[in-house]
């Protein structure tokens, strides 16, 4: 079984990236990283990335596989439900920040487009204020 997280170089990406962590380390599972910020996977991954999943590495209790990206074509719900598609997730971790009910209304939400479309469960985490 796997834990998957949607992460970018934000602070919402780095609180579901170590909450998923936290889960796949108490499910006794596998993480999977989707990076949501389209990158060639031949650079380095971004450095809050790199540290969080080299910490995980040292534990040796979190088996992390390889960190896939979004194609830049790919709207990001899109890319996060094909990954979730996969039988083997069992969560899927998203970072989330506070938007004004305006922005809500008018620009839509990853978020709430995963909520409704995945049969996974879904954690939503909040970076710390």
């Amino acid at each position: 079984m796997t834990v998957l997280v949607a992460y970018n170089d934000s602070p919402q990406g780095e609180a579901a990236l170590r909450r998923a962590v936290d889960e796949a380390r108490r499910r006794r599972t596998t993480l999977a990283v989707l990076g949501l910020d389209p990158q060639d996977p031949a650079e380095p991954a971004p450095a809050t990335l790199a540290a969080v999943l080299a910490e995980v590495a040292a534990d040796g209790d979190v088996e992390a596989g390889p960190v896939t990206y979004r194609d830049p074509a790919t709207d990001p719900a899109d890319a996060i439900l094909d990954a979730a598609d996969d039988p083997a997730v069992e969560l899927v971790v998203l970072g989330s920040r506070k938007r004004s009910p305006v922005s809500k209304f008018l620009l839509g939400s990853t978020t709430q487009r995963v909520l409704l479309d995945t049969f996974a469960p879904v954690l939503v985490v909040k970076a710390a204020s």
